[in-house]
């Protein structure tokens, strides 16, 4: 269950959960080491890795405009491994960790949304994704297919 959810939010004893923090007060965040496990849970339900392709389009935007709203999304977040863009579309590839592919799926379909008024990206809409394992990743790029590991980090026309 994702923190903030209604489910997340209930005590086990029932009643909901008091305000305990100011209006605005951050709670703080808590690191989990990789591999670390909650009492009793199941090793298959550990986070795993998943690439991500997200692909945008929409309206024609200037480039520069598109490229520099890209760089400000890979600098607000710098697990994007790539993205390639034009200027009616764009593709955003990245490593996420999450437990299953709904999650991973979840995560993605969200990024481009909630980041759109910070990095300045256009107003376009997702009109593709696809979350693979790691597993599946390696056996496409040992096949052949698509871009391979060594393609250059960052931001890139077609």
């Amino acid at each position: 269950m994702r923190p903030g959810t209604a489910a997340s939010r209930a005590r086990p004893g029932g009643g909901a959960r008091k305000a305990s923090r100011a209006a605005g007060e951050e709670r703080p965040l808590t690191s989990v080491a990789a591999g670390d496990r909650f009492r009793g849970e199941d090793p298959g339900h550990t986070p795993r890795l998943w690439h991500v392709t997200l692909s945008v389009s929409g309206a024609r935007a200037p480039l520069p405009e598109v490229r520099r709203a890209l760089e400000q999304l890979a600098h607000d977040h710098p697990f994007l491994l790539t993205s390639r863009y034009a200027d009616d579309h764009a593709e955003i590839r990245y490593w996420e960790e999450a437990r299953d592919l709904h999650d991973a799926a979840a995560v993605a379909l969200r990024l481009w949304g909630e980041h759109r008024q910070t990095a300045g990206l256009p107003p376009w809409e997702i009109v593709g994704l696809e979350v693979i394992d790691r597993a599946t990743y390696h056996q496409r790029i040992a096949a052949g297919y698509g871009p391979a590991p060594a393609t250059p980090v960052g931001v890139h026309p077609f």
